[in-house]
């Protein structure tokens, strides 16, 4: 009996924790969906980060995969206000200061290639 009682505590307290935690996200004018993008979003910016480094070793393929990844990254990161994120700010930046060369870099391609 003691068991089933310490049970129902617990599952009380957890939910408890997730109702306040989606209390302080609506409060602060998050909606859930949106954080829970931000977190994948977040986890993509790591690998794109990585990719961002080789960004000059990137097939036309691994590009635009590069391109769109970042397109969602940049997406789920604009719905989520800055201070939340700003930690990782650097990736970001990176990550975005590639996706730019890489978008000029085919868009200079493409043109060339209409001109000829």
């Amino acid at each position: 009996m003691e068991v089933v009682i310490i049970i129902y505590i617990l599952l009380f307290v957890i939910f408890g924790l997730i109702a306040f935690s989606v209390l302080q996200l609506k409060l602060a004018g998050i909606k859930v969906k949106d954080f829970w993008s931000f977190i994948q979003a977040n986890q993509m910016l790591d690998k794109l980060y990585v990719f961002s480094i080789k960004c000059q070793k990137m097939t036309p393929q691994e590009q635009i995969v590069f391109l769109s990844e970042a397109e969602k990254v940049f997406s789920a990161f604009d719905k989520i206000p800055d201070m939340v994120w700003e930690d990782e700010y650097r990736k970001y930046s990176q990550v975005l200061e590639a996706y730019k060369n890489i978008r000029i870099t085919r868009w200079s391609e493409h043109s060339n290639s209409n001109n000829k």
